[in-house]
């Protein structure tokens, strides 16, 4: 073992084995009794490490307290699915990240974060990035700076470690018609993608960083998802996303109803939830929310921060419920580290958190972990449960519903066995 790796390594395990993090010792994060019992994760890792390329990521060996899927049992009730995620993750001078990294360590949860490949490349090499349609260098959401860099690696080295996933939110994030994704043909989006994925696997080349800590994670390996950005461009990325080996794409807008696969990937994209004092229901995102309450001023009336933060929150816990009430349809939920309209949604989203994580056969999970379980399933359970609707419990109860075999009939009604006297 080279110098380098010994450093890299002892700043790996270090961290991870902080007494403020999970990972050392087994603890309510690294054990849940579910539905299939309790989920317990792998240790973090302690001698496996292999640099990859310039020794911004790692092989570290399994990902820690990423739990096994098992498969339902015949007339079991699933369990609740909920994902939270985050798009373009970094960590900057709000600290929302390691903030929400502690909200699901005291909640068992884990989350899926979005990580944008520019917020990984220092102003001073913008140049290195060619988006699509655009010249050399061009963001929308600019790019970072080396503490922004070396705050947000570190981040993601430990929320990686406690079992939640690094996917990506691309680059530039372009939207609109003039070059936005939504115009990008497949072979674009290709370009898109291996370049976020070269910013990831290249931070200390293009940051002189070379003595920090790596990613503990091979991110050819680790990004099987993905959110394109404003939802737009879903039909060519998720041509370009099959052919390169992805999972999942949550992209889209669906009903509360259990997920199906589309162009070969599940789609676990965002729903439509009540959205208290209307008629109409919303997207379960902030920022979907926020328009819908303050247009596009991110700052509008201090004076309905906190009603609208609570509109946000009711709207999510009324969605939650009705799945967990119901068809148990997973719940899916996207944010941003923002503080718009004061931060309230940042807060609705930690109060949701809070209200729905602990709950008996509760599951909140990465999108990883969802698509693992949905992987594990008998496809033929699946396709029954897609046949409830949103809200919908069935009829004569789960065991009935999901046993394999019809329920008997009622005694006293038409069909049934005669009832001796």
């Amino acid at each position: 073992m080279t110098a380098t790796q010994r450093i890299a390594i002892g700043v790996v395990i270090g961290a991870a084995c902080a007494s403020s993090l999970a990972g050392c010792a087994s603890g309510s994060h690294g054990s849940k009794e579910g539905v299939s019992g309790p989920q317990k994760g792998a240790p973090v890792p302690r001698s496996v490490l292999r640099l990859i390329g310039d020794g911004s990521t790692a092989f570290t060996g399994a990902q820690p307290y990423l739990p096994r899927p098992e498969r339902l049992k015949p007339g079991q009730k699933p369990p609740q699915f909920v994902v939270f995620s985050w798009d373009g993750a970094g960590e900057d001078s709000q600290k929302l990240f390691s903030h929400f990294r502690q909200v699901s360590k005291d909640n068992h949860a884990t989350m899926t974060y979005f990580l944008s490949g520019v917020y990984m490349l220092p102003e001073d090499k913008r140049a290195e990035y060619k988006p699509p349609q655009h010249s050399p260098g061009s963001s929308d959401i600019g790019f970072n700076d080396e503490k922004g860099i070396s705050d947000t690696v570190k981040q993601a080295r430990l929320a990686w470690l406690e079992g939640n996933e690094i996917g990506t939110h691309f680059n530039g994030h372009f939207c609109g018609p003039n070059g936005g994704v939504g115009t990008w043909s497949v072979d674009e989006w290709k370009s898109e993608i291996a370049q976020a994925k070269r910013f990831v696997k290249t931070w200390k080349t293009n940051t002189g960083m070379k003595k920090s800590a790596p990613l503990p994670f091979d991110y050819d390996k680790e990004l099987i998802g993905a959110r394109t950005p404003c939802l737009e461009g879903q039909q060519n990325f998720m041509k370009a996303a099959r052919q390169l080996g992805f999972r999942y794409d949550s992209s889209g807008v669906n009903e509360q109803v259990w997920p199906k696969r589309k162009e070969g990937l599940w789609d676990l994209s965002m729903q439509l939830v009540p959205f208290p004092g209307h008629t109409y229901e919303q997207l379960t995102m902030d920022y979907n929310f926020m328009v819908n309450q303050s247009g596009t001023q991110t700052q509008g009336d201090p004076d309905k921060f906190d009603y609208w933060g609570d509109q946000m929150r009711d709207g999510l816990v009324k969605g939650f419920y009705r799945a967990y009430d119901g068809n148990r349809a997973p719940l899916i939920i996207g944010n941003h580290f923002e503080s718009w309209n004061g931060g309230t949604y940042m807060r609705a989203v930690e109060d949701t958190v809070k209200e729905v994580c602990n709950k008996p056969d509760v599951r909140c999970v990465s999108f990883h972990q969802l698509a693992d379980w949905l992987d594990a399933q008998d496809p033929k359970v699946l396709e029954k449960l897609r046949t409830l609707e949103v809200g919908q419990a069935p009829r004569q109860g789960w065991a009935s519903f999901l046993s394999g075999h019809p329920a008997p009939a009622p005694k006293g009604v038409p069909g049934a066995p005669a009832v001796k006297q």
